[in-house]
């Protein structure tokens, strides 16, 4: 599945996708940033409620597919713009994280 299949699949809210035709083959949720850049995987979901411009960097190392930020997170104008300008994929959904992560499950 891609990104751009996800999105639609979970009615996500697109903040930018480069990327949309990234296959995704598996997924991770964590918000400690420290400990995503050691255990998420390239290709994976990243589940998460963080939201500052630190979170694209940690994309940047990890490479995940896209992140996906639960419970209605909103984000800056700032990291968008980041996220674009390194080729990170960003959508968010209102479901909470629990709920993102078996909704995800069904589809990999």
């Amino acid at each position: 599945m891609t990104v751009k299949e996800l999105a639609a699949a979970l009615d996500c809210k697109i903040f930018c996708m480069p990327d949309g035709d990234r296959e995704i083959s598996g997924g991770y949720a964590g918000d400690l940033l420290s400990w995503v850049m050691g255990r998420a995987k390239s290709g994976d979901v990243w589940v998460t409620i963080m939201s500052n411009v630190n979170i694209v960097a940690v994309a940047s190392l990890a490479d995940p597919a896209c992140i996906l930020l639960s419970e209605g997170v909103e984000l800056d104008d700032e990291v968008i713009e980041k996220a674009k300008s390194v080729g990170v994929n960003l959508l968010g959904s209102k479901d909470d994280t629990f709920a993102l992560c078996a909704s995800i499950s069904k589809y990999l």
